[in-house]
């Protein structure tokens, strides 16, 4: 498998150099100062192409292998009139990075935002700092500091008992770093920066957007984009919803097995693929994401390696934890994942980008500045084991 390491461009606390020191050969990144629906130039793709990949002499290489991510507007998620013209915008950006001879785009379908968490500095029993997604505290954003209209429609009385007694305990400024946290607290979201007032009303324009409808304008972009990705060489792989469930009011509708049988079977193209991210598959509940590694390995191009620990009150609550500590059985998911490299569609060349997802803050990194879940060490430890369990299972031929 390729290793790879996630890069937020040239501002980025974790400098090129470094990520060279960690063995890493890969890097996934984007041009996240474009903004949502505007076209890539390839002007601007190979600037940042040279930028990575120009290596010192005597130095091993990079290459930049994955784009995450290109933004899909929300107006092609909503379905609105002017969705084509940044269906075109996407074509167009993905020509331009094929002519970069960047052939690989995760990319996800999460209307507003992004990947949420309510607490980006969680203190483990060890002493570091994880991510956490506490569903009790989302529900009390939701219920009190956003006062989204209907959200009592979503919650059970429990649920909403004890998401008045987590506001009740919490001070304007912890409200106030939640609901920054939220809305706009995590590196790479490249969605709007909202105030409170106008994520209310982005929230408000999917209030009547239904699940098949959501899917439906899901399948209508693939279905644009796709024959342009097989003339090009490209393989799309769409990030699940993160979490795998729905927020908001609104649904979300990459969260399990069952929805990407759906989506391969609408678009049976290979350019139509997943990425694998073990910590968002994982953290739902019912799904088993070693298993899911053996179904799908065909259309597997990219893996996000980290794990997650469910509480055992309340499973939707989760903590991301240890690479080789969580409750995911991450030996058997790499020993898929490198069965999956034989299973590739015909023409693929076989590889699987992989890279280390968040890590915790520790040691050195405490102090620095860093993007939550991207510092140096807490990624360079779980590539480390990750990296470990690779060349075990390949010597032994497990």
């Amino acid at each position: 498998m390729r290793e790879a390491w996630r890069w937020f461009g040239p501002n980025d606390p974790v400098s090129l150099s470094e990520i060279r020191q960690t063995g890493a050969t890969d890097i996934v990144t984007a041009l996240h100062e474009i903004p949502i629906g505007d076209t890539w130039p390839l002007e601007a793709i190979l600037e940042r192409k040279k930028m990575i990949e120009e290596t010192p002499e005597g130095l091993s290489p990079l290459r930049w292998s994955v784009v995450e991510s290109v933004p899909v507007h929300d107006a092609i998620k909503r379905g609105d009139a002017d969705a084509g013209k940044y269906i075109q915008t996407f074509i167009e950006s993905m020509r331009n990075l094929a002519a970069a001879n960047i052939r690989v785009i995760c990319y996800n379908f999460m209307p507003v935002i992004d990947w949420t968490r309510t607490d980006l500095r969680y203190r483990t029993d060890k002493g570091a700092y994880a991510l956490k997604y506490d569903h009790d505290v989302f529900a009390a954003f939701d219920l009190f500091i956003l006062q989204r209209e209907g959200a009592e429609e979503d919650y059970s009385a429990e649920e909403i008992e004890r998401a008045g007694q987590v506001f009740s305990s919490m001070n304007v400024g912890e409200k106030d770093t939640l609901a920054q946290t939220i809305m706009a607290g995590l590196p790479g979201r490249m969605t709007d920066q909202y105030g409170i007032d106008e994520f209310r009303n982005a929230v408000g324009r999917y209030a009547d957007i239904t699940r098949d409808e959501l899917r439906t304008n899901l399948f209508r972009f693939l279905k644009a984009v796709i024959p342009v990705a097989e003339e090009l060489g490209m393989k799309l792989a769409i990030h699940p919803d993160d979490p795998p469930r729905d927020l908001l009011g609104i649904p979300r509708i990459i969260c399990t097995p069952d929805d990407l049988e759906l989506l391969f079977s609408e678009i049976p193209s290979a350019s139509n693929g997943v990425t694998l991210c073990a910590g968002t598959f994982g953290s739902h509940p019912t799904n088993n994401v070693v298993e899911m590694a053996d179904t799908f390995a065909e259309r597997i191009y990219f893996a996000h390696l980290r794990g997650v620990t469910l509480d055992k009150e309340n499973p939707l609550t989760f903590t991301e934890d240890e690479h080789l500590g969580s409750d995911l059985d991450m030996v058997g998911l790499i020993r898929n994942l490198l069965d999956a490299e034989k299973r590739r569609p015909k023409g693929y060349t076989g590889e699987v980008f992989i890279r280390p997802d968040h890590g915790h803050l520790m040691m050195d990194d405490v102090g620095k500045k860093s993007n939550p879940g991207y510092s140096a060490i807490g990624r360079l430890k779980g590539l480390a084991e990750i990296r470990g369990v690779i060349r075990a299972l390949e010597q032994t031929g497990n």
